[in-house]
């Protein structure tokens, strides 16, 4: 893995185009999509398509890392999974412990912060324990941050946000002529995170799932027919280099 402390890559070419570096998102937002139904092809257990899925973030990790995105940031359990089967919910509990066992010393070396957005405080305590010592162990590093979403619903998050901002307003500590963007942002899970500039879900689904609906107001959204399995390096340096070609407003016109 190559990082903020490694080697700086100017630019990359795919299909015959380089990537400048200028045209970069400075976050990129993940919905990983199609584990179960890549193992289900495969005729394996859906657990499997979940571990096979974990190579595939690791690569996303590194390709984001050497490119020098600044922010990164995978939906990784919502607070709608634990209607899972138990089974299944415990494995995606193993695996996270597993995955953040095997990474952490790597992602520590190269710089990498690791975040977590979401209720993650109410993950199994063993998870919570790992989860923890990954936020403590690179808190101080300065690299690209990677954040986790664990736990995570954005409707819970707004949720959340209005009630600490009606605990404020009750207290006299806000008045309610006062809110404003920046207040409800600041309550958010993400409140030290830019907005994510590029939005990638995979496996062909065309939804946001509950997947923070605050944040992408202006996101870029780019979808992938590939099961997250599937997606490949080249597939990640696709949608960055389309998101390099597309002309954001903001709801503005062009000069």
């Amino acid at each position: 893995m190559v990082s903020g402390r490694g080697v700086k890559v100017a630019s990359i070419k795919i299909n015959n185009t380089q990537i400048n570096k200028a045209q970069l998102p400075q976050h990129i937002a993940i919905i990983m999509d199609g584990n179960g139904r890549w193992a289900k092809k495969r005729l394996m257990p859906r657990t499997m398509g979940h571990r096979a899925g974990m190579t595939t973030l690791k690569t996303t990790v590194k390709t984001c890392a050497e490119l020098g995105i600044k922010y990164l940031t995978v939906f990784a359990f919502s607070t709608e999974n634990w209607k899972r089967p138990i089974d299944e919910v415990d494995y995606l509990m193993k695996l996270l412990v597993e995955y953040l066992g095997k990474e952490l010393q790597e992602l520590h070396q190269e710089n990498v912060r690791i975040n977590v957005i979401g209720a993650y405080q109410d993950l199994p305590s063993e998870c919570l324990t790992q989860v923890e010592k990954a936020l403590s162990l690179t808190k101080d590093n300065t690299g690209m941050v990677f954040n986790i979403a664990l736990n995570y619903g954005a409707r819970r998050e707004i949720i959340r946000a209005v009630q600490n901002i009606s605990a404020r307003v009750r207290e006299g500590l806000l008045s309610p002529e006062d809110i404003d963007e920046n207040t409800i942002a600041s309550e958010l899970y993400s409140c030290n995170i830019p907005d994510p500039d590029l939005l990638i879900r995979t496996a062909g689904e065309m939804r946001i799932s509950n997947f923070l609906l605050w944040q992408i107001a202006y996101t870029e959204l780019w979808f992938s027919s590939k099961l997250w399995p599937e997606f490949t390096r080249e597939e990640l340096l696709n949608a960055i280099n389309d998101y390099g070609q597309r002309e954001r407003r903001f709801g503005g016109l062009t000069k």
